[in-house]
């Protein structure tokens, strides 16, 4: 993520710090991440990585796309995967998110749990993948699909020769 990008979202993490009463102190204990790095994000002065982002979101209470603030072209990239906000859907029950992610050949991405009751779907549009949560090992070939609770911890590894390229749905209750 570019500086600009990174200090938006660096400023939405504040705000909503702020919104839900937590100290710097707190919310970087919830997200196990260290307080300084929080203070720099928050700050404008460093760019998040994805695992930042998603270990911030979850102790928010909020989807990653709310700190990408729901901007359909926003990328969000850490070594070897890009994902690319396409589209957001809100409304007073849930919020979705639908991503196209780009993962290397071998790369894992490991999420921490999201919110309470999220469920994530990925339909591989080519290359193949392995979703892993709670003890099920999914493979899932081009063309194929796979949905899993997404309020545990869970992982994705991108398992052919080439690079996955997969949509990615998020569902969130609000």
């Amino acid at each position: 993520m570019s500086s600009e990008p990174g200090a938006a979202a660096g400023a939405r993490v504040r705000a909503l710090r702020h919104q839900r009463g937590l100290t710097l102190t707190a919310l970087a204990a919830a997200a196990g991440i260290g307080k300084g790095s929080l203070s720099e994000l928050e700050s404008g002065r460093r760019n998040p990585t994805l695992d930042t982002l998603y270990a911030v979101a979850g102790p928010l209470g909020v989807p990653l796309a709310a700190l990408l603030d729901f901007s359909a072209g926003a990328v969000a990239s850490d070594g070897g995967f890009e994902g690319v906000l396409l589209h957001t859907e809100r409304d007073e029950t849930s919020t979705a998110e639908v991503y196209l992610l780009r993962v290397a050949p071998g790369v894992t991405r490991s999420s921490p749990a999201h919110a309470s009751g999220a469920v994530e779907q990925l339909l591989v549009l080519s290359g193949s993948c392995r979703v892993e949560y709670a003890g099920t090992r999914l493979d899932v070939p081009p063309g194929g699909h796979a949905a899993w609770p997404a309020d545990v911890p869970h992982r994705y590894t991108a398992t052919g020769d080439g690079p996955l390229r997969a949509i990615n749905v998020i569902v969130t209750p609000t």
